[in-house]
């Protein structure tokens, strides 16, 4: 009996919860010209109703809401009903067929959402007509035009909105916190941004995401405001100079009082302010732009690797005690608060008997109030190849603190690794230098003499396999000694060698931002592909990353002689990149053009 008793309830609770649905109620029909009253109806007490799209009618009144509640007692049985209403009032402005849009609201912890509706406008009827059907029909246009609520707008020092910063004069790489805010002294029922500004030449992270709106009060101008704080950022220049920070577009939803047009008919007795309806008046706002001057960071020593901020490194391994062809790792650190989602790698000089593997990135980063903070970590695996006690060197990882004006240095401490001698059956051992002293104390003296020999019939005849293998062996002989003067005249090539390795760390980043457009990682997706594309313009044209920015790039592809169209193709790459970052929601078809266009990019530069 418990058990079905439960299963009762169970499907008495999800029976409710499906009947848990925002029913619209508006006209199929109207002529141009008309008002009418659309009306979204859900049982239970709703919040946070977010209207439709009216795309194609004007909105002269609401969201109005109403609750209403019902008592009834049947066979001695008490029930209680309580319904949420929103009600609109729209005038149809032209003819054809138009759609309303979905609502949405929240009831008992769940957002629900109404279904679309098709209206078809037809065309206007003469002013008696509409007159003598004034009467008729809640939902179908039965508000006299007379008694509708005369046009209302908004002055710009009553709603406006405005944009900030942190800090006017950056240094490069430095962090500055950019806020939006709204000003009001009507209310407010709901705002949309239109548009994101495409901050050309800042790297921005978006610290606003899943947080509530920030009320406030404020007075401004001798005027009192609420205060809403509705977007906030953070971004990094990349770029010296003055830049720009675009203005953000949005669209607000007010609801103001507004008083009937007087008629001199019977009409004028709901003139009294207790009968005043309320207009809601849809307005564009626009921030102010702000321009900031970004100084450029000063002569970087060598062991810089972006980091701008307040930064400390840790070095750890999993393990200081292992056998010769296990795997360790070690882990590097950089903790602290300023630009993470931009720091490199550094150039450890492990000991030569370690094998090294590229390292693997892992962030845990904290996007607050205040900015950037946590940690990026970047982990090695090394495989000591034989067996003795090694020293993994401190690190010394440089910084530039902005609030000090200087480069800084947190310097990690030495690990010492002890390597017993390996089973030899998990790795083959390579023949570096030390191997090479131990083989040769290995190997027995060879015994040099002839002896006794002697003809054995025509054996000692060369064979035409025996003469295919010594060709083969030649020709082997020949190429290790081509390859080798090849690799020579390679390595002599310092700028070709650094260029080859730049080519391989950006084939590996666009690899891994390909796998993070797959699992839809937006922000590492964008990152390996900005820093792929400007690892490979720094090396190739031999600019220093505290230098690099858009200019510096355009006057040395000038100076190398580059055809115009790959000029433009490199330039317009880099503003796809910039303006991508900054477009929320963008189509898997839009992030793989990005990617193929990069990819074409960085290929065209080898």
């Amino acid at each position: 009996m418990k058990k079905i008793l439960s299963l009762l309830f169970v499907l008495m609770v999800s029976v409710y919860t499906i009947a848990q649905t925002l029913s619209v109620k508006a006209p199929s029909s109207i002529s141009a010209g008309s008002t009418f009253q659309v009306e979204f109806e859900v049982e239970g007490k709703a919040s946070d109703f977010k209207g439709p799209s009216f795309k194609g009618f004007s909105v002269r009144g609401g969201p109005n809401p109403f609750f209403s509640s019902s008592i009834t007692r049947v066979n001695g049985k008490t029930t209680s009903r309580v319904t949420t209403s929103f009600n609109y009032i729209i005038q149809a402005d032209q003819e054809g067929s138009f759609t309303i849009g979905p609502a949405s609201c929240v009831v008992d912890g769940k957002r629900i959402q109404s279904n679309s509706v098709a209206i078809k406008v037809t065309k206007a009827e003469p002013r008696s007509q509409q007159q003598q059907r004034g009467g008729a029909g809640y939902y179908g246009g039965g508000q006299r035009q007379e008694q509708q609520p005369q046009a209302t707008t908004i002055d710009n020092n009553s709603l406006f909105a405005a944009a900030s910063v942190s800090n006017s004069h950056p240094y490069k790489g430095e962090e500055v916190i950019v806020t939006y805010r709204i000003y009001t002294q009507v209310s407010l029922q709901q705002y949309q941004i239109d548009k994101l500004p495409g901050n050309r030449g800042f790297w921005s992270e978006d610290l606003s995401e899943g947080k509530q709106v920030r009320i406030t009060q404020e007075s401004r101008n001798g005027r009192n405001y609420q205060v809403a704080e509705i977007r906030r950022g953070a971004l990094f220049a990349q770029e010296t100079g003055k830049l720009t920070i675009a203005p953000l577009d949005l669209q607000v939803l007010a609801v103001v009082p507004v008083q009937r047009r007087r008629t001199g008919t019977i009409w004028d007795l709901f003139d009294d302010p207790f009968f005043n309806q309320s207009q809601a008046v849809k307005k564009d706002l626009r921030s102010n732009a702000i321009t900031v001057n970004v100084r450029p960071l000063p002569e970087a020593p060598d062991n810089f690797y972006g980091g701008v901020g307040q930064f400390k490194a840790k070095a750890e391994v999993d393990n200081t005690e292992i056998k010769a062809n296990e795997a360790i790792t070690y882990r590097l650190t950089v903790s602290g608060h300023g630009n993470l989602s931009l720091l490199d790698a550094p150039d450890i000089q492990f000991p030569q008997v370690f094998e090294v593997y590229e390292p693997k990135v892992s962030d845990n980063i904290t996007r607050g109030d205040n900015g950037i903070s946590g940690s990026r970590t970047f982990e090695w695996v090394l495989i000591p190849q034989t067996q003795g006690e090694y020293t993994i060197p401190s690190v010394d990882y440089v910084y530039f603190n902005p609030h000090s004006g200087e480069y800084e240095t947190s310097r990690t401490q030495s690990i010492n690794i002890k390597v017993a001698k390996g089973d030899g059956s998990s790795r083959a051992v390579s023949t570096s230098k030390s191997d090479v002293k131990q083989l040769n104390s290995d190997i027995n003296h060879i015994y040099s003499r002839l002896g006794h020999l002697r003809r054995l019939g025509s054996s000692n005849r060369v064979l035409p396999v025996q003469w295919l293998l010594l060709a083969l062996i030649a020709g082997i002989t020949c190429a290790i000694i081509v390859l080798g003067r090849h690799k020579q005249a390679l390595d002599s090539d310092i700028q070709g060698s650094k260029m080859r390795h730049a080519m391989k760390l950006a084939q590996k980043r666009l690899r891994n931002a390909q796998q993070f457009l797959k699992d839809g990682n937006d922000n590492r997706f964008y990152e390996e592909i900005y820093k792929a594309l400007w690892g490979c313009l720094s090396d190739k044209y031999a600019i220093e990353l505290s230098q690099l920015s858009r200019e510096t790039v355009r006057d040395r592809l000038v100076e190398k002689g580059i055809p115009d169209d790959k000029l433009q193709l490199v330039m317009q790459t880099l503003d796809d990149v910039d303006q991508a970052r900054f477009a929320p929601g963008d189509s898997s078809s839009k992030k793989q053009a990005i990617y193929d266009r990069t990819l074409q990019t960085i290929a065209s530069l080898v």
